[in-house]
């Protein structure tokens, strides 16, 4: 098998690994505690993404590497991963802005993740960090996908009102 073919059935198959265990197992048990915990423990791997910054790291990707890419995957990582604690913190200590910063690190997050996918050319070059976009990103992807759908649903639910928790 071709590397591009080898990662696109390793994302994929860690994709639906971790949807079926997220809909299977974890999500029931985030239907179980309140709407902010839920956004709290669904935010903590996002926590992480400052890991992202692997990707300017001499010999861990290939000096290959399309700078369009790594930049753009470290930053914005460590972006979303930012705001991810600026959530987390915001949700444990139930500030007023807890929602609105749940859905910025969220669109923020996801927005970087796609930016990141929509980078092919840069698959050949990942070497030692090729866990990261074949086991990380599906988490990630979930996640968000699970948290947003949380949002969306609490905000149709308190008829558009964004800062309710």
């Amino acid at each position: 098998m071709e590397p591009m073919e080898i990662f696109a059935l390793q994302f994929a198959l860690s994709f639906v690994v971790i949807a079926l265990l997220a809909r299977w197992y974890a999500g029931p048990l985030l239907n179980r505690l309140d709407h902010r915990e839920a956004l709290f423990w669904l935010t903590v791997p996002h926590a992480f993404r400052h890991l992202g910054m692997v990707f300017l790291v001499p010999g861990v990707v290939a000096p290959t590497m399309p700078v369009s890419f790594s930049a753009a995957a470290a930053y914005g990582d460590l972006a979303a991963g930012l705001l991810a604690i600026v959530a987390l913190i915001a949700l444990h200590r139930r500030w007023v802005a807890m929602i609105p910063l749940a859905w910025l690190f969220n669109v923020v997050g996801l927005l970087d993740l796609a930016n990141a996918l929509s980078h092919a050319e840069a698959v050949p070059h990942f070497q030692s960090a090729w866990y990261i976009p074949t086991f990380v990103v599906p988490l990630l992807l979930v996640t968000h996908f699970m948290a947003l759908g949380r949002l969306w649903a609490r905000l149709r639910s308190s008829g558009g009102k964004l800062a309710e928790g």
